[in-house]
């Protein structure tokens, strides 16, 4: 069980870096040229990687690739919504609910096996 913990830890603190990679320069280099959102994002994301491999190595040793992915889209969704609402100052919407509800469901699917279902 601590192999599950250790992967959850380190997929959401890696996530919390793809997050600002991938969209926290809409934000702050809007007036920048590209090429420069790209760079200080590929640096962001290398702190990422940094989680999210030994993240991956550690989970799939306790858990399916399958089972590893939807995971990892489940905190993603997670990490995300805050994101969107306090960083990004976007309105909270019923959308995320509903995309919570359907990755709940197929968390399900990918883990009925070890739930006995």
């Amino acid at each position: 069980m601590q192999a599950t913990w250790t992967t959850i830890g380190l997929l959401t603190l890696s996530n919390v870096f793809m997050t600002f990679a991938w969209y926290a320069h809409l934000k702050e280099l809007g007036s920048k040229p590209w090429i420069v959102a790209a760079l200080i994002s590929w640096g962001v994301a290398f702190f990422e990687y940094m989680l999210q491999v030994p993240a991956n190595r550690i989970g799939y040793q306790v858990m399916s690739l399958g089972q590893l992915k939807i995971l990892q889209e489940v905190i993603t969704l997670t990490v995300f919504v805050p994101f969107a609402v306090l960083y990004m100052k976007e309105p909270l919407k019923l959308d995320y609910l509903w995309a919570g509800l359907c990755m709940l469901g197929a968390v399900y699917f990918m883990f009925r096996e070890k739930l006995g279902a």
